[in-house]
């Protein structure tokens, strides 16, 4: 059987690695066995901060619907159960995005929710 030699393929991966750990620093970025180790753990961390993302942005939201609200004199906590048995269904990201960019809405969302709670 003839022999077979494979340091084509091996260089192609080696160097498809590489290309992966650009920007890394010192031996992570020349160094195949430190790029393999490094581009792991890089992987473990993006997954794991795909799910942080959410968790980070929800409570993001939280923080600006509380800034907007308390600026008409109410809570965070009592605007959104005072919502919850009104009915009004908005999510957080929308509450968010009108503490922004639509605060007169956000102002009579506010101003009704209020009415009703008194």
């Amino acid at each position: 059987m003839p022999r077979v030699k494979r340091g084509i393929n091996t260089h192609k991966k080696h160097a498809n690695l590489l290309a992966r750990a650009k920007g890394f620093r010192n031996g992570r970025r020349t160094l195949v066995k430190r790029a393999t180790e490094a581009l792991l753990k890089a992987g473990q961390f993006a997954y794991r901060d795909r799910r942080n993302k959410k968790r980070d942005l929800r409570r993001a939201w939280i923080v600006r619907i509380n800034a907007a609200v308390r600026l008409h004199g109410m809570s965070y906590s009592t605007f959104m159960s005072a919502m919850r048995k009104q009915g009004i269904e908005v999510n957080r990201k929308m509450l968010s995005d009108m503490a922004l960019h639509d605060t007169a809405a956000l102002e009579t969302l506010v101003k009704q929710v209020a009415a009703a709670a008194k």
